[in-house]
Parts: C-alpha cells; structure tokens; sequence
C-alpha cells in the first residue's frame, strides 16, 4: 500500500483525537469515492463527445443503471 501525507493544524488535530474514528480509514474512503466519482465523470464526458461527433452510441441500460448508481451513493 502506497503513503499519503495530509497535514491538518494543530486544532483540527486536537479536536480529531478526542474522537473515535479511524481518520486513516476514513479518508482512504472518501478519496475511493472522489475517484470513483472523478473516473464517471470523465466516462460520461467521452460518451458525449462520442455521441456528439456520432461516433457512438449508449449503450442498453447504460442510463437506468447510471442513474441507479447516483442514488446509491447519496
């Protein structure tokens, strides 16, 4: 497993500590979130360019799925 440094004053670490959560999990879960979302983003951004120039097409159950995904994750 790759290292990720945040750094965080000294308030906001004091005021984490006298909670009990796994920071180091819980960011490892939101940064899978942001690229997981980052990564559909860029998908659907190339299906429309796709779409646009013609050169493609959505495919069945693309949209029931996708809009599906977005409310499972709210």
């Amino acid at each position: 497993m790759a290292s990720v440094s945040v750094r965080v004053d000294r308030e906001l670490k004091r005021r984490m500590s006298t909670m009990d959560i796994n920071w180091s999990e819980h960011i490892r879960k939101a940064i899978r979130r942001r690229v997981e979302l980052e990564e559909r983003k860029r998908m659907a951004e190339r299906l429309v360019e796709g779409l646009e120039k013609g050169e493609a097409e959505v495919p069945r159950g693309f949209i029931d799925e996708a809009i599906r995904e977005t409310r499972e994750t709210r």
